[in-house]
């Protein structure tokens, strides 16, 4: 996870500002805030009015006119407070932890502030990356029954055991943060399900990925999420209702999404709308056309029995292919349809262009091709290369047979 996601949540949890050192401290028990020394008083008003302003440096140089060894608990926790808020503010982590340590040390905090500080650190810990002690430091204060614990606090020690590649840990308090809210944040579902599907417990991750669905319906990757966990689940037809849905609601903009609406709309039986959405998606510039665009597009259409218009699809697949496989269905394409020299064509390229598996079929296909057009001694010709082929020269030699005697 990002050192900046991280901040934001240590920050989160506990503020940068500092209270004001002047506030009536009524936390744990106090009936009165502490005295304060009036020199003392005045560096620390003047500090933090320059903290207000965001000048740093100038509440850093008032703080360092102070005798450390001189003040009271109380006041010297109101020091470190401040410089503790002057560290975070500059993201220097390191030492604002140091500083809140020191004012949790200096037993000048109220109970209050003493809680609010231990988590401060454990959240310091986690902004420095040092997620072992900042694991350890997070679990102690969580482990504190007079803790005022937020879902917040079990979301940071997921993360915490996440960055430690202990999935299983970070999973009870995933769970536990998107338990005790009616609506959990994004973040925390986004981890809670990725917890999940990494140990592909699909079960589990189905609810989760609903309910980032039906909170944040306009985030197309939790749609086909969703999608995909169903046809992991085998429920194929929720799968292709959710990413359809996803679809008309315009969120479908991506090639591989498109590409596999599609296919799955082909599994279902529904050639058509694949040949629809493919040629949709192709005109709006949505999928980039490339041979194997164009061969699913010619599939489907040849499976809707759009045969004429699958013809020059196949006719760009072949031409965009490697090989001549494309051309040869091309060929016999267009023999079933008795389109006898578009046939020859496709064949003699495909055989031209290279790469098949079988190259004597075409051969034997664009004699009979040339049979049908009556031209029997261009036939005779192709019949002979195919009779050279033992896969081939049976139909070939009675092919030759019959020319022969027409010929005599």
């Amino acid at each position: 996870m990002p050192k900046c996601l991280v901040l934001a949540l240590a920050l989160g949890v506990y503020s940068v500002g500092t209270p004001s050192v002047f506030a009536a401290a009524q936390e744990g028990g106090r009936a009165s805030a502490p005295t304060i020394d009036e020199r003392t008083g005045r560096v620390l008003t003047q500090a933090f009015e320059l903290l207000g302003k965001d000048d740093y440096a100038g509440a850093r140089a008032a703080l360092q006119g102070l005798n450390m060894d001189r003040l009271s608990p109380y006041e010297r926790s109101r020091v470190e407070q401040i410089y503790y808020s002057i560290d975070a503010a500059s993201e220097n982590y390191a030492g604002a932890r140091q500083h809140m340590q020191a004012a949790l040390a200096s037993g000048g905090l109220t109970e209050g502030e003493t809680s609010q500080g231990q988590k401060a650190v454990a959240s310091l810990y986690l902004s420095e990356e040092n997620w072992v002690e900042g694991t350890k430091a997070l679990e102690a204060w969580l482990n504190v029954p007079t803790n005022k614990v937020l879902p917040a606090d079990y979301y940071l020690l997921a993360i915490a055991y996440y960055q430690q590649g202990q999935v299983d840990k970070a999973l009870v308090p995933a769970r536990k943060a998107v338990d005790m809210t009616e609506t959990p944040q994004e973040t925390w579902l986004q981890l809670l399900n990725s917890l999940l599907l990494g140990k592909e417990d699909y079960n589990a991750a189905l609810p989760v990925t609903q309910k980032l669905v039906a909170l944040y319906p306009r985030q197309a990757s939790y749609w086909t999420q969703l999608s995909s966990i169903y046809a992991i689940k085998e429920d194929y037809a929720n799968s292709l209702v959710v990413l359809e849905l996803a679809h008309h609601a315009g969120l479908l903009t991506q090639s591989a999404d498109l590409r596999r609406l599609a296919d799955m709309y082909s599994v279902r039986e529904l050639p058509y709308r694949a040949a629809v959405l493919l040629q949709e998606s192709i005109d709006k510039k949505l999928i980039e056309p490339d041979g194997k665009v164009y061969e699913q597009l010619a599939n489907a259409l040849m499976n809707a029995r759009e045969f004429e218009q699958s013809l020059p699809v196949f006719e760009k697949a072949a031409g965009l292919s490697s090989d001549g496989t494309l051309y040869a269905r091309l060929g016999e394409m267009n023999a079933q349809l008795d389109n006898w020299q578009a046939a020859i064509d496709a064949y003699q390229k495909a055989v031209n262009k290279g790469g098949l598996k079988d190259n004597a079929q075409p051969v034997l296909m664009t004699g009979i091709a040339y049979y049908n057009l009556g031209k029997l001694s261009e036939a005779r010709n192709w019949f002979q290369r195919a009779s050279a082929t033992a896969s081939t020269k049976k139909i070939a030699d009675a092919y030759i047979t019959l020319i022969n005697s027409k010929l005599n």
